[in-house]
């Protein structure tokens, strides 16, 4: 089994950065990619970015490109999401997931990840 544990969210003024991080323990070996989604009151969990091991490969949604960025720290098992530039339509819960495929049609689909934090919140006001 995998723990993840997201940590970092918060209140922020428009503009502003975040850095959100996500400690991973348990039988982490396998898991070729790590994620961030999150999901706004009312609306679908939706895909931010993702890494895979080597931290090589990353993607991102158009909506954050240019101003997330992801990473992670396979030493510490730590997975992060630094945020600048933040507008209030980023408000939302935060959410890392894992997963041990990685595609290269995509991996922006939630049902490819097998294991999920608890969510941090992040409020971004105008």
């Amino acid at each position: 089994q995998v723990q993840l544990v997201e940590s970092g969210g918060g209140l922020v003024q428009a503009g502003g950065s975040l850095r959100l991080s996500c400690a991973a323990s348990g039988r982490t070996i396998g898991l070729f990619k790590m994620g961030w989604f999150r999901q706004a009151p009312g609306k679908e969990r939706e895909f931010v970015a993702v890494t895979d091991w080597s931290g090589g490969s990353t993607a991102y949604s158009d909506s954050v490109k240019g101003r997330f960025t992801i990473s992670r720290d396979n030493a510490q098992s730590t997975l992060y999401l630094q945020m600048n530039s933040l507008k209030p339509e980023d408000t939302a819960v935060y959410y890392c997931a894992a997963g041990s495929q990685w595609y290269y049609s995509g991996n922006y689909d939630p049902l490819q990840y097998r294991y999920w934090g608890q969510g941090t919140q992040v409020t971004v006001s105008s």
